[in-house]
């Protein structure tokens, strides 16, 4: 097995021409491949008038289009936090959204879920999975039921996009627990990621077509593209979105940060987290074409992290059963 651990990272300015093993630097040296380091220059750059800017209200009327699942989730978790929760309450806030609850119904006579007497209520589903695993339950309903049709303007299929995001808070759940950030709110992040592309696809369903679409060939990632395209990158709308709909400032800014394209987003903590759950992801061949390029693992971001290369392999081996099992239950 490669050691992800054996190509070192710089925290000085990269030359694009430099190799990894022509960089030398006073003190700690580490090394971001050139791919990073170009993203972050593209990125950073001024740019023109987009073709179909969008402003915060078109951004917003979008996202009321999608399904209220996601709020619910945000409803679960703070629920979950209280100790004083109980089940009841739990299956009455899932209540709230009907087709939410009618996939977790669903979903909850799966096998992976426990299924063996068939339930047919949400408190009987909520009681039969319990507090340990009623919101990966009703993360499997809501990506389930959120990712509806094929993302065109990507051209992304619902499955590809439903997966990849499954994978994303599977993986960020299991290394929160390493890295001392709530499994809870780091799962919900990784899960929902995926807003900001989602709702920029519903603003551009009409209007971009052809050779107008997300082209791999032509740019390297999505907010590439998208700030040509809408003015704006994917993930800042997922973070605008989700800021609109009230989850924690802390899985907020961690959704800023998490493609860690500046030196103090490593600082962000939640942020490292989701970005090497991407590099699961990736590993397990389930990252989108405009995202792969971001989910590489360096030293640097284990010890932002605080999370050791044992810990990520174990992770990464975990995720990848717990998926295959979920991924099933999701048809």
């Amino acid at each position: 097995m490669k050691n992800i651990l054996s190509t070192p990272v710089t925290d000085s300015v990269v030359d694009l021409n430099v190799t990894p093993s022509n960089l030398t630097t006073s003190g700690t040296t580490h090394f971001r491949s050139p791919s990073i380091v170009s993203l972050r220059r593209t990125l950073s750059l001024p740019t023109g008038a987009a073709d179909l800017a969008v402003t915060r209200d078109t951004i917003l009327v979008h996202a009321r289009q999608l399904p209220a699942a996601p709020r619910v989730m945000n409803s679960l978790c703070r629920l979950l936090q209280d100790v004083r929760t109980n089940l009841d309450e739990l299956a009455a806030e899932i209540r709230i959204e009907p087709t939410l609850a009618s996939k977790v119904i669903q979903l909850s006579n799966n096998a992976v879920f426990g299924g063996g007497t068939r339930v047919g209520s949400i408190d009987e589903a909520v009681n039969r999975v319990g507090f340990g695993e009623v919101l990966r339950l009703v993360g499997a309903a809501t990506v389930a039921g959120l990712v509806d049709r094929a993302l065109g303007c990507y051209g992304v299929t619902a499955e590809r996009l439903r997966e990849s995001l499954l994978f994303h808070g599977l993986a960020s759940e299991a290394l929160a627990v390493y890295a001392d950030v709530d499994s809870r709110t780091a799962y919900s992040a990784g899960l929902l990621r995926g807003i900001g592309i989602m709702v920029l696809d519903r603003a551009g369903r009409l209007r971009v077509t052809g050779a107008d679409v997300y082209d791999p060939q032509r740019f390297a990632v999505y907010g590439e593209w998208e700030k040509a395209r809408f003015g704006v990158s994917g993930v800042e709308v997922s973070a605008i979105v989700m800021e609109e709909w009230r989850f924690p400032a802390d899985l907020v800014n961690a959704l800023r940060s998490h493609l860690l394209l500046d030196e103090a987003d490593y600082e962000n903590r939640f942020a490292v987290v989701l970005n090497l759950a991407g590099a699961i992801v990736a590993e397990h061949c389930q990252a989108l074409p405009g995202d792969a390029v971001c989910w590489e693992v360096t030293p640097e971001k284990l010890a932002a992290a605080g999370i050791e290369e044992a810990q990520f392999r174990t992770a990464s081996e975990r995720v990848a059963t717990i998926f295959n099992q979920q991924r099933k239950a999701l048809y």
